[in-house]
């Protein structure tokens, strides 16, 4: 497991800091941050660094919902490609004030790309 996405971008550590970040930059974000506004984010944020840290391919404590099942109660209120799209913008723009580097921000990208349809219920 050593040369996996979750080691190569640092580990626990790294993803810990990583949500912290990208949550203080989704909640301040008027395109999306309406979607969270009723959500105890302490809870959201360790669904999210055990589902970021299994998706990366470190140690699965995931529990959470399948991603469609998860997300359609967003799906209803109006969640669309330009909602999904600005969550990933602020996840690279996250992981880049992090020091990550251009070419695991791209895999970063490329494993969220993969929720999207599941995510928008599609």
């Amino acid at each position: 497991m050593s040369d996996s996405l979750f080691n190569r971008l640092g580990g626990e550590a790294a993803v810990d800091a990583a949500v912290d970040i990208f949550y203080r930059k989704v909640l301040a974000d008027d395109r999306i941050n309406a979607f969270f506004a009723d959500v105890d984010m302490d809870k959201q944020a360790a669904k999210q660094k055990a589902f970021l840290t299994m998706a990366f391919g470190g140690p699965n404590s995931y529990t959470g919902e399948d991603m469609r099942k998860g997300h359609a109660h967003l799906v209803a209120r109006g969640l669309n490609d330009s909602h999904f799209d600005a969550v990933v913008e602020n996840l690279g723009s996250t992981l880049k004030e992090l020091g990550i580097s251009d070419e695991l921000i791209g895999e970063v990208a490329a494993i969220a790309e993969t929720t999207r349809n599941d995510v928008l219920g599609r």
